[in-house]
């Protein structure tokens, strides 16, 4: 490889600038690719560059991610006409590639999808002769695919014959075998027509299963061995001159050394899933039944036990299979490519997605013009790094424009990252420009993606050289995400995403060199200044042992970043039937100065109560990752992290950890963003945080930052008055409900809401007082948090009834008396109980905040409260201001009544008394005093305001609904008008008085007086004179007392005399 082509793996494919600005009327030419220019078409939003590589279609998306641009989807019109104008401008009418809308290809999937059940055969050691027939009849085969699922015993190392098929005529016609080399592994071999083929394929004698195809064709001598859906061995030198002879026996387990007998060479493991086909199958078919999905191509044979003859030594057995469906669903559909157009639209189809197709690359015209700019730079004036780059490469210029559209091997890609590695060594001092870092973070991405094995070279790089690769690829990486380039990242944020860009192509890299890098070790560290990866492998067995990783040690901390798979996850792998677990960890020490502080990460702050005001959310630690391989595929599992992070500081900010992740599809056009589904917080300690999350990626700790409203003296104030004022509102609600049954206040609608909203209340206020003690018990917390969520929200409840009540009495309300209190009851206590229950029910897990008895705020579960009470609330502040206005209304009306001269000075007061006195009244069984609750996080004041309305709610209560309540004053002053009257002493002469206007009367009786009573003598006189006697029995005395009195006339007067006895009992 020469020089100029080192040099131009660097630069852009958009690098050779024009003269003049494009326009859209017709393409420009922009970069150059094996001699060949480069079209670019430019829309207003859009940049197109048409490429014409053709290239398999994982690798066209590759070349385009390196270009920080993606293939096209066509689903706007401008990307439709942009793409159109393009294809005409250039004449080009084969098809090309475009966007598959599906993005599940690159995801790891639940272990519930990659499972199904089969049918095998199993092929025991404990005989030498078993074998499994095929009852089927074979035609001549001019082309054949044979495909099966071997999983070898570990302990044979002797040459196996997998399956053998013989005519009457030729014995070894075609034959599938296999034997274990010094370093463990099966190698495969083929016998075609007799000709045995070298043993080159091979998979790793790990006990798992394996899917083998093996397929021949005449007429070009072609043949091919695919293992797991990767070619692992082909060529064409077999015997054209004849098809596979008609009529053979095909025996599974066995070679025939005569035909249909004489069996040697055994195969011991299990065998299943076997088909035959008279074709040779695409690579697309073969992925397919791989991943056990099935093909339309008819077969000769399909896999049915019923269809087999089957030796005694062989049994039947159940297994379940690892089926990567989803991961290489993209390639089992087909890739979607533009095939022409139809009526102004795209005519689009699905082809096998290892086709060479010419493709689009569409980046943002933003993008674009950075780009060219940065180029005219690198172009007049080069970097130090790129003019030693240039020297090493035995160049005097740089060659622009000679970029390949991939990298073919490994081999070119170690030489490349090892230029790297040595220019910047030697221009540490100068350090990295933009343009620099733009070019290196475009290697990166090629490399990641560069074949481990080309399909027609089936030798294995070393693992020294692959282990070396490796190290250079994170040394590059490092230097660019090095903390000295903070700045730089903000030059380059309108061509790049941003540093998890370069997360990206390490994972993709990791991932894909893996196999090779464990080939001969179970454990392996690469580490930098700034980045440290760890690969380990281990083989599952009952029992396996967690795995985790931590990043380096430090002076004041040790192992303080680390993340770790739990026991029972790793044996859940186990018994879903994986053998070998890889798990890659890297941490990023360096990331947290590279994101915009600037930026804001916009984020619902999960502290919602008025002592802390928010004021974003920052990244607030290393960033920390896994990717879990089974058996080499991608798996999805649950990880348990632990982050160093800030700690609050002295001017009063403070920090709370959100845990989050990073993900790549939240936002594509922007590289990702930052997430937090299926994360939680499991310990906050002093300086680091403790997550767990249900799935693998790269994790970090989110830091949403708080201004302290409140100092820790007033805090300890504002706890002090709550307690004295819930002490004293208790008392307060006491006494008034006390009062209420003592003095005996007429029953009515009014004064059964009254006492309802006070024992509610009253109770919420005692278990808010015995919170604190309860919080030391995480049972008797929970059992707290739910009767405090019950009580207030009845508390609430009540005071809406008030609010209906008060209604009514403004509004008249049809309703009779029984009715209307039976719908207050259930608003009142049971629509607390419905919103509880549900509550608990919805969210059971996160119903509790941490640390106190309380709602959880950092969820939805504290609008189970907030809800209710700002609807409550609502409604509430509308009845009081209808009341209010009839209160005024009525005031008006009787300032009209008054004199002239004092008509507009009584009227202002009445006015001002009509306003104040329901406010006063009203406000403490509304409950609209919580309205300040809403304004808490302003000020201190506001909250010393808050505490002392809302806290004394019950000393307000007692002092408005029983103090200056007329209806309890006057029933203590009947009390004590009935004890002044039973405390009359004498017994035995009557006393003469006039009755009391307000003594209830029970009954008036009429009857004759006796002589021997007063009355009688008293009134008896002469004749003219009338006297009339009336016994009155009065409540206000005792059962035996009475009163009599006469009305006598006296010279045309009449005289009442009210008479009162008393037994001498008394």
């Amino acid at each position: 490889m020469t020089g100029g082509l080192y040099t131009g793996l660097f630069l852009f494919s958009f690098l050779v600038v024009c003269e003049s600005e494009p326009t859209h009327a017709g393409p420009e030419r922009m970069g150059e690719s094996h001699g060949e220019t480069r079209p670019i078409h430019l829309t207003s939003n859009w940049a197109f560059q048409l490429v014409n590589d053709s290239l398999a279609f994982s690798r066209a998306d590759s070349f385009c991610r390196g270009q920080f641009s993606s293939l096209p989807n066509l689903n706007q019109s401008e990307e439709r006409e942009g793409v159109k104008e393009l294809l005409q401008q250039t004449q080009l009418h084969s098809p090309i590639w475009v966007q598959n809308p599906s993005k599940e290809a690159n995801k790891p999937v639940a272990l519930s999808k990659q499972y199904s059940q089969f049918s095998a055969l199993s092929f025991s050691k404990d005989s030498r002769d078993g074998f499994v027939r095929v009852n089927t009849s074979f035609p001549a085969l001019p082309s054949v695919t044979v495909c099966v699922r071997v999983q070898w015993d570990p302990e044979w190392n002797e040459v196996s014959t997998i399956f053998s098929y013989a005519a009457a005529v030729f014995t070894n016609e075609f034959q599938l075998r296999g034997q274990v080399d010094m370093q463990g592994r099966i190698l495969l071999a083929v016998i075609i027509h007799g000709k045995h083929l070298p043993y080159k394929a091979s998979f790793p004698n790990d006990g798992a299963w394996h899917h083998i195809c093996v397929m021949w064709h005449r007429s070009s001598g072609h043949w091919a061995i695919y293992v797991d859906g990767e070619r692992k061995d082909t060529g064409s030198d077999t015997d054209t001159s004849r098809d596979i002879y008609a009529d053979g026996i095909l025996i599974l387990g066995q070679d025939q050394d005569s035909f249909g007998g004489n069996f040697t060479e055994p195969f011991f493991g299990n065998i299943t899933d076997l088909h035959v086909w008279n074709m040779t199958l695409e690579r697309r078919h073969v992925l397919a039944l791989n991943a056990c999905s099935s093909i339309a191509e008819e077969e000769l044979f399909g896999w049915n036990l019923n269809q087999l003859i089957i030796h005694p030594a062989v049994k039947e057995m159940q297994v379940l299979l690892f089926c990567p469906v989803v991961p290489q669903q993209m390639e089992l559909q087909g890739c979607k490519m533009l095939q022409g157009w139809t009526d102004q639209l795209p005519l689009l189809g699905l082809t096998d997605c290892s086709n060479p197709l010419p493709f689009i690359c569409r980046s943002s015209k933003e993008r674009y013009l950075k780009m060219k700019q940065m180029s005219e730079s690198q172009s007049s004036q080069p970097s130090a790094f790129m003019n030693h780059l240039m020297k090493l490469s035995n160049k005097s210029q740089a060659v622009l424009g000679q970029q390949p559209p991939e990298l073919s091997n490994l081999a070119q890609a170690s030489v490349l990252l090892d230029v790297s590695v040595q220019a910047l060594e030697d221009t540490q001092e100068e350090g990295l420009q933009p343009t620099d870092m733009v070019s290196l973070i475009q290697l990166l991405s090629l490399a990641a993606d560069v074949p481990t094995q080309p399909p027609t070279d089936a030798t294995n790089q070393s693992q020294e050289n692959v282990q070396e690769l490796s190290q250079h690829f994170i040394s590059v990486a490092d230097s660019i995400i090095s903390e000295n380039n903070a700045l730089k990242w903000q030059a380059i944020k309108e061509v790049v995403n941003g540093p998890m860009d370069v997360v990206k192509s390490i994972d993709r890299m990791v991932t894909n060199l893996s196999p090779r890098l464990m080939g001969e070790t179970d454990h392996l560290t690469v580490s930098s200044p700034n980045i440290k990866l760890e690969v380990q492998q281990q083989r599952l067995q009952e029992g396996s042992k967690g795995l985790s990783f931590c990043g380096p040690e430090t002076e004041k901390h040790t192992d303080i970043d680390c993340i770790s798979i739990p026991h029972q996850k790793i044996q859940d792998l186990h018994n879903n039937g994986f053998h070998r677990l890889t798990l890659v960890n890297t941490w990023y020490g360096s990331l947290r100065p590279l994101f915009n502080p600037e930026e804001n990460i916009t984020m619902v702050p999960t502290v919602t109560d008025g002592s802390q005001r928010y004021l974003g959310t920052v990244l607030g630690s290393s960033v920390i990752s896994t990717t879990v391989l089974g058996d080499d595929q991608l798996v999805s599992t649950a990880v348990r992290f632990q982050l160093q992070h800030r700690v609050q500081n002295p001017i009063g900010t403070v920090y709370d950890p959100v845990c989050a992740f990073w993900d790549f599809e939240l936002a594509p056009e922007a590289g990702g963003w930052w997430n937090t589904k299926g994360c939680e917080v499991v310990s906050k300690q002093y300086g680091h945080t403790v997550c767990y999350c249900n799935h693998t990626t790269n994790f970090a700790l989110l830091l949403q930052v708080y201004e302290a409203q409140r100092s820790p003296e007033n805090e300890k104030a504002l706890q002090v008055l709550t307690f004295i004022g819930c002490g004293v509102s208790l008392c307060g609600l006491l006494f008034t409900f006390i009062l209420f049954i003592a003095v005996g206040v007429p029953k009515s609608d009014r004064t059964t809401v009254h006492k309802n909203l006070i024992v509610a209340l009253g109770i919420a206020e005692l278990l808010l007082m015995c919170s604190d003690w309860a919080s030391a018990d995480e049972t008797t917390c929970f059992v707290v948090t739910a009767l405090l969520h019950l009580f207030f929200m009845a508390s609430f409840s009540w005071m809406l009834v008030e609010g209906l009540l008060l209604w009514s009495k403004v509004v008249s309300v049809n309703i009779s008396e029984d009715r209307r209190m039976k719908l207050y009851h259930i608003i009142g206590w049971g629509l607390p109980v419905v919103i509880v229950g549900v509550t608990l029910a919805a969210s059971v897990d996160e119903y509790k905040a941490d640390g106190h008895c309380w709602l959880n705020v950092k969820n939805d579960t504290i609008w189970a409260f907030v809800g209710p009470v700002v609807f409550v609330l609502a409604v509430n502040a509308v009845v009081l201001c209808r009341v209010v206005m009839v209160t005024v209304s009525s005031a008006r009306r009787r300032a009209k009544m008054l004199s002239p001269s004092s008509a507009s000075k009584m009227q202002t007061f009445d006015l001002t008394w009509a306003v104040t006195r329901p406010v006063l009244i009203l406000l403490p069984v509304l409950g609209l005093t919580w309205l300040c609750g809403v304004l808490v996080h302003l000020s201190v004041v506001v909250a010393y305001v808050f505490i002392a309305l809302n806290a004394f709610q019950g000393l307000y209560i007692f002092l408005v609904y029983a103090v200056y309540n007329s209806e309890v004053r006057n029933a203590i002053k009947r009390i004590k008008e009935k004890r002044k009257a039973l405390s009359f002493t004498n017994c035995s002469q009557p006393t003469s008085f006039l009755p009391s206007q307000r003594a209830p009367i029970t009954s008036w009786g009429r009857g004759a007086l006796t002589p021997s009573s007063p009355e009688t003598s008293e009134t008896s006189g002469p004749p003219s004179s009338t006297s009339t006697s009336l016994v009155i029995m009065n409540e206000s005395f005792r059962k035996e007392s009475f009163v009599t009195f006469s009305l006598k006339s006296t010279s045309g007067n009449q005289v009442v005399q009210l008479t009162g006895y008393k037994p001498s009992g008394c």
